[in-house]
């Protein structure tokens, strides 16, 4: 009986193990594909990424609005689908921007 509740034991701390290394790696994963639409899009708007921040110049003076879309065409942006960054003008036009 002790073997058997051992193994099991085992069995528990690697399942949790697991789950941990999966949830950790979850959250890597989506904040390097975030940051990477993010750049993209402001890349495409002509402005240039770095550090995290949008810049409209090449000094990296100025920053760039960027927005992630919380639905399909909103605000009369069509083409651009629900999740997926947008900088420059679009942006500054959206009052209800979520950056």
């Amino acid at each position: 009986m002790k073997e058997a509740a051992g193994e099991a034991n085992i069995t528990v701390i690697t399942i949790v193990l697991i789950a941990i290394v999966l949830a950790v790696g979850t959250i890597v994963v989506n904040s390097v594909l975030n940051n990477t639409n993010k750049s993209s899009a402001c890349t495409s708007a002509g402005g240039y990424y770095s550090g995290g921040t949008c810049y409209s110049d090449n000094a990296h003076t100025t920053t760039m609005k960027c927005c992630k879309a919380q639905a399909d065409g909103k605000n009369a942006y069509e083409g651009i689908k629900k999740g997926e960054w947008y900088c420059g003008s679009l942006a500054e036009k959206n009052t209800n921007c979520k950056s």
